[in-house]
């Protein structure tokens, strides 16, 4: 295996467990430290991670100018804060402030954004897929998880492809970046 897949792979394993928003209970990293929760509170954290993605991705925007992927999955996830907003109201949960850009961390550099969006897309697949275990979600509830798990999965392959392009490290599991998944804490 080559260093720099080596060096992303430990980084990716160490961001999980250093993460400064893992520490709070906002988002993916909130969720994924909970043993347990309701519905109600899934879907205030998958809003909360759809909130954060769309305000880090913008942040990455504006800082570094990098275009593509970043300006196409702004634009998804507005598209999944949409999908997730009927459900509040026919489940009469109150949908969170949308507090993202508090947490949101500014990249160093242009790799690091790329980083950034991998770390970010594994941890909400791990939230969503997490979710997804119950068995008593509501149909609609676990339509939307599902296509919200399949678009992160498409977003992670899109950060690899440009984390790869960034590093000159497009030499992984079929020309993806080596990763190792966020373990539930």
């Amino acid at each position: 295996m080559n260093r720099s897949i080596t060096r992303m792979s430990l980084f990716l394993g160490l961001a999980v467990l250093t993460h400064p928003i893992a520490a709070q209970d906002f988002g993916a990293a909130g969720a994924l430290a909970r043993d347990a929760m309701s519905m109600e509170e899934m879907l205030v954290y998958a809003l909360q991670d759809e909130y954060l993605a769309r305000a880090e991705y913008e942040l990455i925007l504006e800082e570094w100018g990098i275009q593509r992927p970043f300006s196409n999955i702004i634009r998804s996830e507005e598209r999944h804060i949409a999908s997730l907003l009927p459900l509040f109201d026919r489940y009469g949960v109150e949908p969170p402030e949308d507090t993202a850009a508090e947490h949101v961390i500014m990249p160093a550099s242009r790799q690091e954004a790329f980083e950034i969006g991998v770390h970010a897309e594994i941890e909400n697949i791990a939230m969503y897929a997490a979710f997804l275990e119950t068995n008593d979600l509501p149909r609609d509830v676990r339509n939307v998880f599902e296509a919200l798990l399949r678009g992160s999965e498409n977003h992670l392959r899109a950060f690899e492809q440009g984390l790869a392009a960034e590093t000159g490290d497009g030499d992984g599991v079929n020309g993806r970046v080596e990763r190792r998944s966020p373990r539930r804490r």
